[in-house]
């Protein structure tokens, strides 16, 4: 089977749906969205409260770390959304753009934090309106929090009576300080890029949209890229492109495809007997994500989301679109810093009003409140490699979390600052029990705790950054036609949650891939 488009897009993420949107709004181009997983359909999708119960589902690419070697070598749970939507469709639907120093540190054309911003503002329809920092009139719903969880809001007192300001808007003038996150929900429902997005495109003749297909590599034909060769089932397809291929497969994806088309570093592709076509040492490289370390306390308040599906929070979900089946997780938090002078926040602070244990993977056991730091600049960086010359397999991903020991001293920081909020008289009902505590309040201690309890908040990034792989228009370097258009391009990670900065890379690509094919 073959079939020929303009734009060919592989993968329908946070990315991949932003774009089919963008590009199938000229009715004089076709657009091919594919996805490797099927229809947002599942319930659990729509129901914010119920996002961990996607995780190693059908729905989910089930990922792990390799080995962490500074994390005990334990493997790390990596959740992606492996369905319409990506991981905008599985995640906590927090809108946190960063900082304004992560996009002028980028130091790429065109990617300055005031350059960037009209496009967050286009895709913003915000409840609060719209401002200097906000859009309205959008795709995608930006609202308020409408569970209000008292442990929630008993958390950001705390904060503040230990010494942090309250913040109302951390994609504001200032990201410092403590409060409740905005969401991307509408009616306290999920609002992921493919609710928002794309279901509004795909009556639209010129647009087709192929769910679970796998892509397993793109075809480069003369030094271009002219479509992608998949399977479903056991029928092998060949999708082509006259204008582009577009690869949004996200962080741990799009440089596995760019490798099983020969385009990486040679020196790992030739041991599996792959063909080089470009030599791009740094595909795969420059892995960076975030962490969090967990800190949960019991308590008997029967206010936590265990109770969150009782037939009276179900009733008020249905018909007001409100209540404990809203809360999104981590309702509130905050940003600080953990050392003076410092020109921006390097830890971010989420508080979940349940016992969430184990990545989420395991089963609440009581009522609890779970919250931490998140270090939001690592230092310390990964990569992502082949595990063999079979497209099916999952890729090699070893994050190397704390490789570089400042990371580890920020994070005690960061640990010491989470302990001292728990200690607040707001949070001294909710505190009386912890949970697998540190060993006591030491260095050495937290150290320790860090290294066993640690784990990621999933907002990976780098693999084919801007400068190294692509350049500034996200083309691939060395290959014409071929762009990526995700969140690996970040060239350094940026200080908050990854899916908003994702949605705006897409818009700005669209831009982009419409200049230049006109």
């Amino acid at each position: 089977m073959v079939s020929n488009y303009d734009y060919v897009i592989v993968g329908a993420g946070s990315a991949g749906c932003v774009l089919a949107s963008r590009l199938s709004e000229d009715p004089d181009v076709s657009v091919c969205l594919i996805e490797a997983g099927p229809a947002d359909t599942a319930q659990n999708i729509h129901v914010p409260a119920a996002f961990a119960k996607l995780f190693r589902t059908a729905l989910d690419w089930d990922y792990d770390s390799h080995d962490e070697p500074h994390l005990d070598r334990r493997r790390v749970y990596l959740p992606r959304g492996r369905v319409l939507g990506g991981t905008s469709s599985i995640n906590t639907q927090i809108y946190i753009r960063g900082n304004r120093l992560d996009y002028d540190g980028w130091q790429q054309p065109g990617w300055s934090y005031d350059e960037v911003l009209p496009y967050f503002k286009r895709s913003e329809d915000n409840e609060r309106g719209e401002s200097r920092f906000h859009g309205s009139g959008g795709p995608l719903a930006v609202s308020e929090n409408r569970s209000r969880n008292p442990m929630s809001t008993a958390f950001v007192e705390a904060a503040v009576e230990a010494g942090h300001h309250a913040n109302d808007d951390f994609n504001g003038a200032e990201q410092d300080g403590f409060g409740y996150f905005q969401l991307t929900q509408k009616g306290g429902r999920r609002a992921s890029t493919s609710t928002a997005f794309l279901h509004p495109a795909m009556n639209r003749s010129n647009l087709t949209v192929e769910t679970n297909l796998q892509v397993h590599r793109v075809l480069i034909e003369h030094g271009s890229a002219t479509g992608v060769v998949a399977q479903r089932l056991d029928e092998a397809v060949t999708i082509r492109a006259d204008r582009e291929v577009i690869l949004a497969a996200g962080t741990y994806n799009s440089p596995q495809l760019l490798m099983y088309s020969g385009i990486g570093p040679a020196a790992g592709l030739a041991p599996l007997g792959l063909p080089v076509v470009v030599d791009l040492p740094h595909v795969g490289q420059n892995l960076q994500d975030h962490v969090l370390i967990p800190l949960i306390f019991q308590h008997e308040h029967p206010i936590s989301m265990l109770a969150a599906g009782a037939p009276e929070n179900l009733e008020q979900f249905m018909s007001e679109g409100r209540g404990p089946l809203t809360c999104n997780g981590p309702e509130v938090g905050g940003f600080a810093r953990t050392a003076d002078g410092l020109p921006a926040p390097d830890v971010e602070f989420l508080a979940a009003p349940v016992m969430f244990v184990d990545t989420g993977l395991g089963i609440p056991t009581g009522h609890a409140l779970s919250f931490g730091p998140s270090m939001i600049t690592p230092r310390s960086r990964g990569h992502v490699t082949l595990a063999s010359e079979d497209p099916t397999t999952k890729p090699r991903i070893v994050h190397n979390y704390f490789a570089d020991p400042e990371d580890l001293a920020s994070a005690v920081v960061g640990l010491r600052m989470a302990l001292e909020i728990s200690r607040q008289k707001a949070l001294g009902a909710y505190t009386v029990s912890p949970f697998r505590p540190p060993a006591s309040e030491s260095d050495a201690a937290l150290a320790d705790y860090i290294r066993r309890y640690t784990h990621s908040i999933f907002h990976p990034v780098g693999t084919c950054a801007m400068g190294s792989v692509v350049d500034a228009e996200l083309r691939v370097l060395g290959v014409s036609q071929l762009r990526v258009v995700d969140a690996s391009v970040m060239p350094t990670i940026v200080r908050g949650n990854t899916n908003a900065p994702t949605i705006m890379i897409a818009e700005k690509a669209a831009d982009l891939i419409r200049k230049s094919g006109s």
